[in-house]
């Protein structure tokens, strides 16, 4: 698949993309295993409320039979109306209830709870009847098509095979009494429920992979896309390489702030320079304040000699330092002996002691 700028989408969809999706509302949403959720919470809850859904059709049943002889007029109508929608409702409406409460759940674990107003947004190129019917007979619908009739097709033989083993057993169901009849009634419907349960699962975990495997697939970018997108989130290269400059030379200022408190400056006599700074209270060892080449190690001469700080000209000392301690770092072991004698050429300079 080519994108419009004519690049392979071979690269997996990035965090930022899937995230900008699901802001869309663009999620892989299985269909088949919401309602398998809403499925299972239905049997369950119709196994729990049997029996008060039996006592509720039985009750109601006398109900009707009570206007038996009667003379029906409109009022006695619109009462037994009023009274049929009410006991519907409160058959129905507990299980209803947990099914869409289950159904919503089935949703919401797949890819988490989302709030978004633009697929309720009117698009007019949906209209397009052109494009409306290349989809009618896209691939997408040919294999949605395939799916919704092999599932039916698969479930109904399932259904058919265990119903038709029933029918061996009705002359024997037929000599017992009605309560015997409906507790095995109840079994048997438990009992394709359960098999069914076991066929849609199937159906669910196939359909979820499927349309987590269709939706990645349709996410993926070209390689120019992710390079846009790095972009976009990193920074233009020129503004990034404009906040570094920036960066380096706040940094070169607080360096050059802080040559003033430096012992001395070793130097090689034209490229480095490295000030020292050794506070027997502060420091435990020599630390370098500040470092640099050709026009920096020349400023920081010139501070040091505005500062009255004594510069040393020792080369090989000078580019050990430049190359092995960085700024505000203590120097190593190996250079004590080197920087000792250093310190004691700027403190008899001073009339200091070391």
């Amino acid at each position: 698949m080519a994108d419009e700028t004519g690049g392979e989408k071979t690269e997996e969809a990035t965090p930022k993309r899937i995230e900008d999706a699901k802001k869309e509302g663009n999620v892989p949403k299985s269909v088949d295993m919401a309602g398998f959720i809403a499925l299972c919470a239905a049997t369950l809850g119709f196994a729990a409320l049997f029996g008060f859904i039996v006592s509720g059709l039985t009750a109601f049943f006398r109900y009707c039979l009570s206007y038996s002889g009667r003379e029906l007029n409109m009022s006695l109508l619109s009462g037994a109306g009023l009274t049929s929608v009410l006991e519907t409702l409160k058959l129905a409406l507990p299980l209803a209830i947990l099914v869409a409460i289950f159904g919503a759940i089935g949703y919401v674990a797949q890819f988490g709870f989302i709030f978004s107003l633009k697929p309720l947004q009117p698009d007019f190129k949906k209209l397009d009847p052109i494009k409306g019917f290349k989809n009618l007979f896209s691939k997408q619908k040919f294999l949605d098509g395939f799916k919704i009739t092999a599932k039916v097709c698969i479930a109904m033989l399932v259904a058919a095979k265990f119903l038709w083993d029933y029918t061996a057993e009705l002359p024997h169901i037929q000599t017992l009494p009605l309560g015997a009849q409906i507790e095995w009634l109840a079994q048997k419907a438990l009992y394709v429920a359960l098999i069914m349960l076991s066929v849609f699962f199937v159906f669910a975990i196939v359909d979820l992979c499927t349309v987590r495997y269709f939706h990645f697939k349709r996410l993926r970018m070209s390689k120019q896309e992710v390079r846009d997108e790095f972009k976009n989130i990193e920074g233009n290269p020129e503004i990034r390489a404009r906040i570094r400059r920036i960066q380096i030379q706040m940094s070169r200022q607080r360096m050059m702030s802080d040559i003033p408190s430096a012992e001395v400056v070793v130097t090689n006599p034209t490229h480095f320079a490295v000030a020292l700074r050794y506070q027997k209270d502060k420091d435990r060892s020599p630390v370098v304040v500040a470092k640099g080449a050709d026009l920096i190690a020349i400023r920081i001469k010139e501070i040091a000699r505005e500062h009255n700080i004594p510069i040393r000209e020792d080369p090989p000392l000078a580019r050990e330092l430049y190359k092995l301690v960085d700024i505000g770092e203590a120097i190593p072991e190996k250079l004590y002996a080197a920087v000792a004698e250093v310190l004691a050429f700027a403190y008899r300079l001073k009339g200091k002691t070391l």
